[in-house]
C-alpha cells in the first residue's frame, strides 16, 4: 500500500511527513509554511537535524532538549581525538581578542556586542572565510564566526585568572593582611 509522505498545498504549506497538520500537539511534523519558514516538531531528545560526515558517522545534531530547550551538539568524544594537551597561556591569547559594540548596516536600530571576524586571530578555527574575499562576480564573500569556538579559550583564561587570584589571596593571608 502506498503511504503519502509529502504534500504541497495550495496555501503554500509543504509537508515532509505524514502528519499534514501544523497544529497537532505531540506530533512529529516537518513542513515549510506558505512564507517559507521551516517548522520541525519532535519529541524530547529527538534530533531536528543530524549532521554526518562522508562515511555516514554522526558528527553533530540539533536536538529538542528537556522543556523548551534546544541543544546544538557537535562531537567531542575522547575516542575521536588524539594529541590532546592542556590549553596553556590562555590569558595572553585572550588579551588579543578585541570585543566591539556595533550595529549591522542592515539594521542600524539594534546595537550588539561581538567581534570583527578577521580580528579573531587567537582562535582561528572560530572564523571561516577570508578577509575582503569576493566571489567570481566581485560580490562580497563575507567571513563568519562560530562564537562557541571561543569557549575553551575563555574557560582556560578564567581558570588561569582564578589560580592567580587564589595564589595572591594565599600570599595575603600568609602575610596576615
Amino acid at each position: 500500500s502506498l503511504s503519502v509522505k509529502v504534500r504541497f498545498q495550495n496555501d503554500g504549506v509543504k509537508y515532509f511527513d505524514a502528519t499534514f497538520d501544523t497544529t497537532a500537539n505531540n506530533a512529529r511534523k516537518s513542513y515549510f509554511t506558505g512564507t517559507g519558514q521551516l517548522v520541525i516538531g519532535r519529541n524530547v531528545h529527538e534530533s531536528y537535524l543530524v549532521f554526518q560526515d562522508v562515511s555516514n558517522n554522526t558528527i553533530g545534531n540539533i536536538v529538542r532538549g528537556a522543556g523548551s530547550s534546544v541543544a546544538y551538539n557537535t562531537t567531542s568524544d575522547y575516542r575521536l581525538k588524539e594529541n590532546v594537551v592542556d590549553l596553556t597561556d590562555a590569558i595572553t591569547r585572550l588579551k588579543t581578542l578585541s570585543p566591539k559594540r556595533f550595529n549591522f548596516i542592515s539594521d542600524p536600530s539594534i546595537t550588539l556586542d561581538g567581534f570583527i571576524a578577521h580580528e579573531v586571530t587567537a582562535v582561528p578555527e572560530a572564523v571561516s572565510g577570508e578577509k575582503d574575499a569576493v566571489d567570481e562576480d566581485g560580490n562580497p564573500d563575507y567571513q563568519v564566526i562560530d562564537h562557541s569556538k571561543l569557549v575553551p579559550l575563555l574557560t582556560a583564561a578564567l581558570q588561569e585568572a582564578v589560580t592567580e587570584i587564589e595564589s595572591l589571596k594565599a600570599r595575603l593571608d600568609a602575610a596576615g593582611l
